[in-house]
């Protein structure tokens, strides 16, 4: 979610960005092939073997060493790459480069007070850098210490940062009137390929009606697959990795492009900044982002009735639009299981909670509710899936943080990464899923859904608290969110001792899904489109009565 880097301006998606250093020294480059292609294969073994012996290499450089540790960190040893940032730092105690990766190594863990403070180190000497800026401001999401007042705060001075950089707020380009010709619409985002948004995205890209809308998608991301290759094929594409923001500022505006709609937010690769310039008369956040911009020359957000009750509006720079049927539509990947496997505790005799979210929404609390979920449920066992398992210290830390709340280590199963499709499969380990907060599941929670496999949620405030809430409403099972820690051990008990109930979840729930509005893209799409439209529509008609 946030920008790894072996420079400032990192890809947020790659682990590492290979470079020979200042002595151009080819070997390098070579090492860091090899320990990718490793990395890639889930061979962990040899990448350290690999990468091990460059931290004991006098002539290894700071950018060495962080490009090894990113690639370390990437693939979830988190104490490896600490040990490469370190050396970094001693090196050159001026580059801070190794400290913003040791602030992002502490995101990863879930470590939000040291992760805060880190980042608070750096906006401090670093004001006017974007990773820095970005980095730091989504790690606010994960934070339940934060509160809803400080991150709007906060956004809304990325926002000033943002629009004084572009030199100032600039007035709306004109609007070409709409009349009977097509909308056009301009995605941006840097995850177009096999990451949540673009899942997500694309067969609603795939499903625009052309008649109504002429889609453009400006993909600012360096990793390209299939995903990539299905969004091509039915759009016009534009590869804008490479450009800087007045570059696509001008694509934008030479492709004439009536509404900008943002993806990524905050989020590792972002080209928000280019949002503060107008390249478009009419722009939206939607989908990738799960707060404000901060920019406040942003005509609306796009959520729904879930994620977004009344008082919503109070966390927002933002005029909130709420879709009708939801704000995300979940299609399944090519390789997800054909059928649900059966029940766990049929054939295990004893209740499995899992959980396959990313280690950064961790916390505390969250520890203390689901240990007292696991303290009612006294012969259950807990999965938990997620890279940062790799990471022999880390799997520590996790398990006594259980053991230190009465729950004996043995009942805790801590699995490392694996292949989407073995991931998939994995749920036929897990009878129930628990849901982290304040930072619940998105296309994680919808994956467990579709595997037959129930979720406990708890929304809060923040929106990204709300996403499964939203989900589970959908599919018509609200009665598995909480309204508090006390009712989500409620709800999570009394479903592990509902055998009957456990069974007919696990053979409906993909039915569930495939018949709700969760799923259906087409009628996802025109509502997406009817209110593109209407929105442009509005704006045009206010602006015709401003200018006359």
């Amino acid at each position: 979610m946030h920008d790894v880097v072996g420079e400032y301006e990192g890809d947020g998606h790659a682990p590492m960005k290979a470079t020979t250093g200042p002595s151009g020294a080819p070997s390098h480059a070579r090492l860091m092939q090899e320990a990718q292609r490793y990395a890639r294969s889930g061979r962990f073994a040899e990448m350290l073997a690999v990468c091990r012996p460059v931290l004991d290499d006098a002539k290894a450089d700071v950018s060495r060493l962080l490009d090894i540790g990113a690639l370390l960190a990437g693939c979830g040893f988190l104490t490896e790459a600490q040990s490469f940032y370190r050396r970094a730092r001693a090196l050159d105690p001026t580059d801070l480069r190794a400290v913003l990766n040791m602030a992002n190594l502490a995101h990863d863990a879930g470590e939000h007070a040291a992760a805060r403070r880190l980042y608070a180190q750096l906006l401090h000497a670093l004001p006017d850098n974007p990773v820095v800026r970005r980095n730091a401001l989504i790690a606010l999401e994960y934070d339940p210490e934060v509160t809803d007042a400080e991150r709007l705060t906060q956004a809304q001075a990325w926002g000033e940062w943002a629009m004084a950089r572009a030199g100032g707020e600039r007035p709306r380009p004109p609007l070409i009137p709409l009349a009977d010709r097509a909308l056009r619409i301009g995605y941006v985002s840097a995850d177009l390929c096999q990451h949540t948004v673009g899942l997500f995205v694309k067969d609603v890209i795939k499903a625009h009606d052309v008649s109504r809308v002429e889609v453009f998608a400006y993909s600012a991301g360096r990793v390209k697959d299939w995903v990539t290759e299905q969004i091509r094929a039915a759009c016009h594409f534009r590869d804008v990795a490479a450009l800087d923001d007045m570059a696509l500022v001008e694509q934008i505006q030479a492709d004439r492009i009536d509404l900008l709609v943002d993806l990524s937010g905050h989020t590792a690769g972002s080209r928000l900044t280019v949002f503060a310039h107008r390249p478009a008369p009419v722009m939206v956040s939607w989908l990738g982002y799960f707060a404000t911009t901060g920019l406040s020359c942003m005509d609306a957000v796009l959520l729904d009735a879930w994620h977004a009750p009344p008082g919503t509006e109070a966390q927002f720079v933002e005029p909130i639009i709420r879709l009708p049927s939801g704000r995300f539509c979940y299609q399944p990947v090519p390789w997800a299981p054909a059928t649900v496997a059966s029940l766990p505790l049929e054939r295990n005799g004893f209740i499995t909670f899992g959980c396959f979210n990313n280690t950064a929404k961790f916390n505390d609390g969250v520890f203390d509710v689901w240990a007292q979920v696991l303290r009612a449920v006294p012969d259950a066992r807990l999965i938990l899936k997620w890279r940062t398992f790799n990471d022999e210290g880390f799997r520590h830390k996790i398990t006594q943080a259980f053991v230190d709340r009465g729950v004996a280590a043995e009942r805790i199963d801590l699995r490392g990464p694996s292949f989407h499709a073995d991931l998939l499969k994995e749920y036929g380990d897990v009878d129930i899923a628990l849901d982290p907060f304040p930072f619940t599941g998105g296309l994680t929670s919808c994956e467990a859904l579709w595997m037959g496999v129930p979720v406990i949620t708890w929304p809060q405030s923040r929106v990204v608290s709300r996403q499964t809430y939203a989900f589970l409403c959908q599919i018509g099972l609200p009665e598995l969110a909480a309204k508090d820690g006390e009712d989500y051990v409620r709800i999570a008990v009394r479903l592990a001792k509902d055998r009957q109930r456990l069974l007919r979840l696990r053979s409906t729930l993909r039915r569930r899904m495939q018949a709700s509005s969760l799923c259906d893209v087409t009628g996802f799409t025109r509502q997406l489109e009817d209110t593109l439209i209407g929105l442009y529509r509005k704006i045009e008609h206010v602006e015709s009565d401003l200018y006359f």
